[in-house]
């Protein structure tokens, strides 16, 4: 039986994942938890097999940052991250805090299972990443433009964001010019609001 923690501030969305894992005979759901700052302590003390970790939770807590927190003190215990947004950086950001998959809650409950069994099998499910859209004949965005377009999102400054990525100014420049000329804005804080008023980027979380 594998054992299974819900990080999950709606109680609605615990309850129906609760039954639905637990209806299959597959899984145990051995803890609940609304905030994500809180999922360590309850891995450590709990001992789950795999997480169920929305990314955006009770006070504000991220469960990304929560999913690279368990992965350094687990490298074993199976992540699933889901949300209900469809925020473009999420996917690359949860495979790069280490989840072994990722399920939009738009999904059924059957789905949630069929990513479960496969997570626990040893195998990996992403959906296909949600891509800006970019006139004809421009590349998509690179990973690391999108990480400083998420930055620029939470009104961080050049030298903010180079500071959070460890690069130069000069660099977090290059790659505002890069993004303006792929996707056909001016100025940068016109495409910061681009994004955040399409709901492509979420710059809370």
């Amino acid at each position: 039986m594998t054992k299974v923690l819900i990080v999950e501030d709606h109680i609605s969305m615990r309850e129906s994942l609760t039954a639905a894992l637990t209806a299959s005979g597959e899984f145990e759901i051995i803890g609940e938890v609304s905030n994500a700052d809180y999922a360590l302590d309850f891995c450590k003390r709990l001992h789950p097999d795999m997480i169920l970790m929305d990314v955006c939770t009770e006070g504000g807590a991220s469960g990304l940052k929560a999913v690279e927190a368990i992965r350094k003190n687990d490298t074993e215990i199976k992540i699933i991250v889901m949300t209900a947004f469809d925020e473009i950086t999420y996917i690359p950001r949860a495979k790069a805090a280490g989840a072994n998959g990722f399920v939009y809650k738009s999904k059924s409950l059957n789905y949630f299972l069929e990513v479960a069994r496969e997570v626990m099998a040893g195998g990996t499910s992403f959906p296909e990443p949600k891509t800006i859209p970019v006139p004809k004949g421009e590349a998509p965005l690179t990973d690391r433009e999108m990480e400083v377009l998420r930055l620029m999102c939470k009104h961080m400054t050049n030298k903010e964001i180079a500071q959070e990525l460890f690069i130069s100014v000069n660099t977090v420049k290059y790659h505002k010019m890069n993004m303006l000329g792929k996707t056909g804005f001016s100025k940068a804080v016109d495409l910061a609001f681009y994004m955040i008023s399409n709901g492509w980027i979420n710059p809370l979380y």
